[in-house]
């Protein structure tokens, strides 16, 4: 019996090195585009939870099998009424209220309440308030009620909302609108974190009328 070997032809590698090379990058490109993306921190109004020019990993995938959720931190695409600039199209917010939630500030110890449920909020930025505004809304099918955790230096769903003498489709932003979830802050290494829903909206019971 003979054995049969295959053997590589002399210089094999380097011939099959720019394949190599381009599928590395169309997979990168595809996981880029559909599944992960990277994203930079260009202000301060999430301080302290994410600071300017920190990086965080953006989640694509996840909101084509459900709605984002209350205390997930999102990127969208603003309302062009929300930029300052036209080239500032994607924004990061805190979600605070989804469809159908009534969302009131403020309760006595000056907190936000959604559908009669107090928030404790130990991620807004040290001095603010959770609102210097009263308000009382409630959140439209398909949208979202976002706010920044530097509560004084957000471009946010509230600001917008006294800015639009109420209106509340101005206020709120499409679920279509949302790239992603960001799920991990990674640079600076010693700030690296997982951006978790915190504790105090497990509690909230769903909006009123929900089956």
């Amino acid at each position: 019996m003979i054995d049969e070997q295959t053997k590589s032809s002399k210089g094999s590698f380097w011939k099959e090195l720019p394949i190599l090379l381009g599928v590395a990058i169309l997979v990168a490109f595809l996981v880029r585009q559909f599944v992960v993306q990277t994203f930079f921190i260009p202000s301060g109004s999430m301080e302290h939870t994410l600071d300017l020019d920190d990086r965080v990993l953006v989640n694509k995938l996840v909101y084509d099998f459900r709605s984002p959720g209350r205390g997930e931190i999102i990127v969208f695409e603003a309302p062009e009424s929300w930029r300052n600039k036209p080239e500032h199209e994607d924004y990061i917010k805190r979600v605070i209220g989804i469809s159908g939630d009534r969302i009131v500030c403020c309760d006595p110890q000056g907190r936000i309440q959604i559908n009669g449920h107090p928030l404790d909020e130990p991620y807004i930025y040290p001095g603010n308030k959770p609102s210097v505004h009263e308000f009382d809304v409630e959140v439209p099918q398909g949208r979202l009620w976002v706010m920044g955790d530097h509560r004084q230096s957000s471009g946010d769903s509230l600001q917008n909302y006294m800015g639009s003498n109420g209106d509340i489709q101005q206020a709120t932003i499409a679920e279509e609108a949302v790239i992603g979830r960001a799920f991990v802050l990674f640079w600076p290494f010693g700030r690296a974190t997982w951006l978790s829903v915190p504790d105090t909206f497990e509690s909230v019971p769903a909006p009123a009328g929900a089956g």
